[in-house]
């Protein structure tokens, strides 16, 4: 096993241990507003101290990158860890139970190595630049459609961004045409990780951030899967705006997306 591979499988454990307790005790939990419908609790707050800890105790000298603490520079720049202590924060506070750790690590800015915990189905994500990806350590493989025709699509509305309401709206009223169905989670995450596993064929968001898609991003990739923007390039790491799938799915959604998006989507 790679050995930042073991470190973060240990950090995202610890975290989703201490999240799955407190999901026990909600009294326990503080949630504030961050910004526009973006929350966050001292629950996040906790695990993310707890991951940064697992890390700095055998990489001191690498570069962290995570929500709520922003940017923690080290002395090697060159590796950075990329962390969400609890992608689906929304859900926790509600008391539904989906919501994971993310964790990923990249390497002179490609990433190598990939970890999304569920706590509360045990179920642990893994993958390395090469290796392939596991579920629990058994080899996973996305969905093999060939097009949109009975495909469950996951999304995730822009509730941070309304600005792009009506677009978003139109590409997935196109899109519904030509799947099954779509499903909404709270986690993109597990939504990038449930795609690795084929439990869902597509996925498409607005505004991600780093540290929602850095570990999902090689689930997929690992599994078969590609990732994009709305326009088939690579500018999802400044825009945020993300496709993915099989490469077969990302072909048919791009074509289908393309007439509705805005000029901003396009970037």
């Amino acid at each position: 096993m790679h050995p930042m591979l073991n470190i973060a499988i240990r950090a995202a454990r610890k975290a989703g241990n201490l999240i799955a307790k407190h999901y026990e005790t909600p009294d326990a939990v503080e949630a504030s507003q961050k910004g526009n419908n973006d929350f966050v609790t001292n629950v996040d707050r906790e695990a993310e101290r707890l991951i940064i800890e697992v890390i700095r105790k055998s990489y001191p000298q690498h570069t962290i990158i995570s929500e709520e603490c922003g940017e923690l520079t080290g002395e090697d720049q060159d590796v950075q860890w990329i962390i969400d202590p609890l992608d689906g924060t929304t859900n926790f506070i509600k008391r539904l139970p989906h919501f994971a750790v993310s964790i990923a690590v990249r390497l002179k800015g490609r990433t190598e190595v990939a970890v999304v915990y569920d706590p509360m189905r045990n179920e642990l994500f893994t993958s390395t630049r090469g290796q392939g990806t596991q579920l629990n350590g058994y080899r996973l493989r996305g969905s093999t459609s060939r097009d949109l025709e009975g495909t469950i699509i996951a999304t995730g509305f822009p509730f941070k961004q309304k600005q792009h309401s009506a677009s978003y709206m139109n590409v997935m009223t196109k899109l519904f045409v030509h799947c099954a169905d779509f499903r909404r989670s709270g986690s993109a995450a597990l939504d990038l990780a449930y795609l690795a596993a084929g439990r869902v064929d597509g996925f498409f968001e607005i505004g991600l951030k780093p540290w929602d898609y850095a570990a999902g991003e090689l689930l997929v990739r690992e599994a078969g899967g590609v990732v994009t923007d709305f326009v088939g390039a690579h500018n999802y790491l400044n825009s945020g705006n993300i496709v993915a799938g099989n490469p077969r799915v990302v072909k048919t959604m791009l074509a289908v997306m393309r007439e509705e998006l805005s000029e901003a989507l396009k970037r």
